[in-house]
């Protein structure tokens, strides 16, 4: 019974949720940060994360990265928005993070060999449009970031040089992340075209060049209208 609610939640999600990527491999883009040899693969690699903030247009895959950072990592992971969020949220976070570090300290010091998984999980914050948090918020972030009780990961569409505070900004890495082109929009839609788990490929849509072609320069570089879009086009047809 609850397989059947899990798999009729998945249905029926959007399909540009179903087809976030959750992994490196299936991440298109930002080859300048996530290709061979690039540094967000690197720290992935090395298991050696440090705190970082993404800039760049909405729809440029900044939420995603963060959750494939967190799961290549295994490390848990927290999502908030500077929106509807503030200090005690950030409290709460913090207090999660120690209780998990306290419960691999005494795991460790009870057996070095017989750690559980959940102990080995660093805490990653994603904050998304840190740029909205005020300067006393972004102050209250300072000491669990410089002493690594979490790992922060902040999204801004602003130049952080201007939003961010100096002190914060100096403790983390910022990261640019451009629009997607057309090219990359172009495989993301053919993707969903052909994925028979997550995507349309069991109902075997056909789409034509021309079609896809504008439909990937009218996405704006934005993968979810892309998707949005396809989808609403491929329910209309399957009515019709």
């Amino acid at each position: 019974m609850k397989q059947n609610l899990e798999q009729n939640n998945f249905d029926n999600q959007p399909l540009a949720a179903r087809m976030r990527p959750q992994n490196l491999d299936e991440f298109i883009g930002q080859e300048h940060l996530v290709g061979q040899d690039k540094p967000i693969r690197k720290l992935i690699e090395a298991d050696d994360l440090v705190s970082m903030i993404f800039w760049g247009p909405p729809g440029c895959g900044k939420t995603t990265l963060a959750r494939i950072i967190a799961n290549e990592t295994n490390s848990n992971f927290v999502q908030l928005s500077a929106v509807d969020s503030g200090k005690a949220d950030v409290k709460k976070v913090v207090e999660q993070a120690r209780g998990n570090a306290k419960v691999q300290e005494s795991i460790f010091e009870a057996s070095n060999k017989k750690r559980s998984a959940m102990s080995d999980k660093r805490t990653i914050l994603f904050l998304d449009e840190i740029h909205r948090f005020n300067k006393a918020q972004q102050d209250f972030l300072l000491p669990y970031v410089e002493d690594g009780t979490i790992i922060l990961i902040g999204a801004t569409t602003e130049n952080p040089s201007f939003e961010v505070i100096s002190a914060l900004l100096s403790r983390c890495r910022v990261f640019v992340m451009n629009q997607h082109t057309p090219e990359d929009i172009k495989t993301i839609v053919k993707n969903a075209l052909k994925n028979k788990v997550n995507g349309l490929g069991n109902m075997e849509v056909e789409m034509k060049e021309d079609a896809l072609e504008f439909l990937s320069n009218a996405a704006n570089g934005d993968p979810r209208t892309a998707l949005n879009a396809l989808e609403m086009a491929v329910k209309l047809a399957r009515n019709d």
